[in-house]
């Protein structure tokens, strides 16, 4: 079973390195498909010394067009049976990944890196704002999940690349789970470690709106 990791990054020099290494590391067959989305400041420069040292497969985009935009780019290139996306930023901790992958060899098509199942802490407005979500996403879809935002998203390949993905910026993330749901996919969820950035965080409060709206308009178009 291979593993396809999609790592979108935009502007992470401080964290891409570890990252990698730590990606590289995971005792699993993968292929790693890094999408630097137009980054401005030392990402580019690092990820062309590691991907000549290392088996990593890196896609330079000349402008930042978004998160799901990038992802949507690697999807293209995966060659694995499963994908899961990675981010750079160091929040999720790539060694979890271990244990989501246990759970496909248990039979799960969909294997979600949940930051609720056990206490964790968050700032207060990002805890808020992911509750809702989630609330939002199984009340309208009829699921039970407990972190529908979470970056950890382990799917069969073909369950992906048929969900027909429209996002170009952070809605991509309720898009994949919106349309999974939608389609009957029973989500897995296995506990994850969290670790809150303080600063440089990307995602605004926006993209909560967006989210919302993506939310609403997955439940009853395609």
């Amino acid at each position: 079973m291979k593993i396809s990791v999609l790592i979108p990054v935009y502007n992470e020099q401080n964290t891409i390195t570890e990252v990698l290494e730590k990606i590289v590391a995971l005792p699993v067959e993968k292929e790693i498909i890094v999408i630097d989305d137009g980054s401005t400041d030392g990402t580019a420069k690092i990820l062309e010394t590691l991907s000549a040292k290392e088996n990593i497969h890196v896609i330079t985009q000349k402008f930042n067009k978004g998160k799901g935009f990038a992802i949507k780019t690697g999807i293209k290139c995966v060659s694995g049976d499963y994908v899961i996306i990675q981010d750079a930023d160091l929040e999720l901790n790539p060694l979890d990944i271990i244990k989501m992958v246990e759970e496909v060899k248990n039979g799960a098509q969909v294997v979600y890196g949940s930051r609720f199942l056990e206490k964790r802490k968050m700032p207060l407005i990002n805890l808020l704002a992911n509750k809702f979500l989630t609330f939002l996403t199984n009340l309208l879809y009829r699921s039970n999940i407990t972190d529908m935002e979470t970056c950890y998203k382990l799917c069969a390949t073909d369950i992906l690349t048929g969900l027909n993905l429209k996002s170009e910026r952070f809605e991509i993330e309720p898009e994949i789970t919106c349309k999974i749901l939608k389609k009957g996919y029973k989500i897995k969820e296995v506990s994850v470690s969290y670790n809150p950035r303080k600063a440089g965080k990307k995602i605004g409060w926006k993209d909560g709106f967006k989210a919302i709206f993506a939310i609403l308009k997955y439940r009853f178009y395609e």
